[in-house]
């Protein structure tokens, strides 16, 4: 099976489009999603319904739960705040409660999927350290997955474990033969690496193999949606530079 794996999209429609059609090309089985459909851009509800129209399944991000109102913003920074308030003056009752009904994992075939840390994903907790990844694959269940994508960092790398663990953001990582994986798949709609082009990545549960995708897009029209939304202008400003 070939897999397109997708997050962080934050209601950047643009950039999920120029995505989608770089998958397209993939031959690929399915599609899914690791979270935070929404919050930060100027189409949320399109992004929901293009997620839908292509039956794209997600687990839920921390912006996805806060905009439906599932969970508490007072944590979210000022910018972040302004854009769920927005957010969720815009969504269907039928989008609230699709965001609500995510579930915080899931398990397909040989991998899971989750937002955040697998050993807590109720606390929307980054990965971003050898510590931090032991810790989730630590949540592994025993016999099962050994291979987990998640987000919420918007920083594309991957840890790999056999008897230590390798940290690496090279794009195309075959997992044999390493014991457990795990790969943050970046960003679709507002990467933080410095590199303005979307993420995204491909994997073959055949080969055991996963490439990561950078695909460009029209940044300057989705920066001037998110401005002349009224949405805050620093949320338009840093996807030009990938920050």
């Amino acid at each position: 099976m070939r897999y397109g794996i997708i997050g962080d999209i934050h209601a950047n429609l643009d950039a999920l489009d120029a995505v989608l059609d770089r998958l397209d090309a993939e031959r690929l089985d399915r599609i899914l999603c690791i979270g935070d459909i929404v919050g930060y851009g100027a189409q949320p509800t399109e992004c929901l319904a293009r997620l839908r129209d292509r039956n794209v399944q997600s687990v839920a991000g921390n912006h996805d739960l806060a905009a439906a109102g599932a969970l508490d913003i007072t944590y979210f920074n000022d910018t972040a705040r302004t854009a769920i308030l927005w957010t969720r003056e815009r969504l269907s009752p039928a989008d609230l409660e699709s965001l609500t009904e995510l579930p915080l994992t899931r398990t397909i075939d040989d991998f899971i999927l989750v937002h955040s840390s697998l050993d807590h994903p109720e606390q929307f907790e980054y990965v971003m350290s050898w510590e931090e990844a032991e810790g989730c694959l630590g949540a592994m269940p025993e016999g099962g997955p050994t291979l987990c994508f998640f987000g919420h960092s918007h920083v594309p790398i991957t840890f790999l474990a056999a008897h230590n663990l390798l940290v690496t953001i090279d794009p195309d990582v075959r997992l044999e033969p390493f014991d457990k994986a795990l790969v943050n798949v970046g960003s679709v709609g507002q990467p933080r690496d410095q590199n303005p082009d979307a993420s995204c990545v491909v994997y073959d549960s055949d080969e055991k193999r996963i490439v990561r995708h950078r695909v460009p897009y029209d940044v300057d029209a989705a920066a001037r949606k998110i401005i002349d939304a009224g949405l805050p202008t620093i949320l338009g400003e840093r996807l030009k530079v990938g920050q």
